[in-house]
């Protein structure tokens, strides 16, 4: 019994990275009223663990964010420009196949 106990606690530890996925989201960034803006939004998208890739569109009012599913979430992005003085929303989701 505690073999297969630990058998299945085994298992399911070595899947659970299995289950990540890497998200692309559009966040819609209102607050943008510069050409320097950008750059403040990207630097606080950068710091959030898991996030791979970040595109800021300045004309757009947008950043596009690729990230980690299991090491954070849009709540955390969106948290990280609101307290970089710039609030974001969701604007676009999608899960990126590799």
């Amino acid at each position: 019994m505690k073999k297969s106990l630990i058998a299945t606690a085994l298992s399911l530890f070595v899947s659970l990275p299995a289950l990540a996925a890497p998200q692309t989201v559009t966040l819609s960034v209102p607050g943008m009223t510069c050409s320097a803006c950008p750059i403040t939004v990207k630097a606080a998208l950068n710091r959030v663990e898991g996030v791979t890739s970040v595109k800021v569109r300045y004309e757009e009012r947008d950043a596009t964010v690729t990230f980690d599913d299991a090491k954070t979430t849009v709540e955390a992005l969106t948290q990280a420009t609101t307290n970089a003085g710039y609030p974001s929303t969701l604007k676009q989701s999608k899960a990126t196949q590799k």
